[in-house]
Formats: C-alpha cells, sequence, structure tokens
C-alpha cells in the first residue's frame, strides 16, 4: 500500500467516523404545554378540536417532522384519532409549537361523559407513530405519551 493510499484511507474512515458520530439517535422531544384549545367543528357523530402543543427539542441539531398518527384515550376511553401530515422543521435546542386537530369521536364520548364530568384531572393517553428525520432521511418511531392534565369544566 502506498503512503497516498494509506493516508486516503484513513482520510475515509475519520470521514465515516465523524458521519457516524453527527447521525446518532436524536433524543426525545419534550412534552411542555397545551394552549389555545378551540372547537372547530361540533357533530353529533365527530367534532373537531384544534390546539396548539409545545414540546421542547434537547437536541443540537435541528430535525423534520414528517407525519403524526395516533389514538387519544381519556381515562382510557377512545377520544379520537390524531393526525398530521405535513413537513415540519423543528429547531435545534430550543421550544416549539406543533398545530394540533383531532376528529372526536362523540358517540363514544358521549357515552362516558357522566363518569368523565366531575373530575377533577384525567390521565391522557396517546400511542402511534411518528416519521422524523434529517437531511431527507426519515425514520417510522413508535411512541406512547401517558400525563395527567387537569380538568375544569365548572370553574
Amino acid at each position: 500500500m502506498t503512503k497516498f493510499s494509506l493516508v486516503r484511507t484513513l482520510l475515509f474512515v475519520a470521514f465515516v467516523s465523524v458521519l457516524a458520530l453527527a447521525c446518532s439517535a436524536p433524543k426525545e422531544l419534550e412534552y411542555r404545554d397545551v394552549r389555545k384549545m378551540e372547537l372547530k367543528q361540533l357533530g353529533f357523530n365527530q367534532s373537531t378540536l384544534n390546539f396548539e402543543l409545545v414540546y421542547f427539542n434537547p437536541n443540537k441539531f435541528g430535525l423534520d417532522l414528517k407525519k403524526v398518527d395516533s389514538d387519544v384515550y381519556v381515562d382510557n376511553i377512545y377520544l379520537g384519532k390524531f393526525q398530521l401530515d405535513t413537513l415540519m422543521r423543528i429547531p435545534k435546542n430550543s421550544e416549539f409549537v406543533l398545530p394540533s386537530s383531532i376528529n372526536i369521536d362523540m358517540r363514544n364520548l358521549l357515552k362516558n361523559a357522566a363518569q368523565l364530568m366531575f373530575k377533577k384531572e384525567v390521565l391522557i393517553k396517546a400511542t402511534g407513530t411518528v416519521r422524523i428525520g434529517k437531511s431527507g432521511l426519515f425514520k417510522t418511531l413508535p411512541f406512547t405519551y401517558e400525563g395527567r392534565q387537569a380538568l375544569s369544566l365548572f370553574n
């Protein structure tokens, strides 16, 4: 092996090592808050609720969010389907707002309304997949969120 090809091989190995480190697995996005809830459409079978989800990206690099597909439950009662199918750029190491909408199954919600009506807080659970990536390379990952949310119907 010549001196030139050895240097070229070492440079290639160094480049691949730097590339592998740069493409390390991203840290999970951190949920912060829900705000601006608005009932967009009210129907007997289905209603639409718009809101904003506030998250924090703890990564030292930006990410691209391409798709979210999830089922949402309130106290283990199916609320509806949450979907997002648009490309969103997430800045590095900062808070960002995810405009969101959920189609609510009104028949199931009304059937269980008495059970939820007088609670001060409810358990919100979402399970599904998210398609996230960087530089045009995307990966579909499963996710589960579970947390308590204050409920104030009569305040």
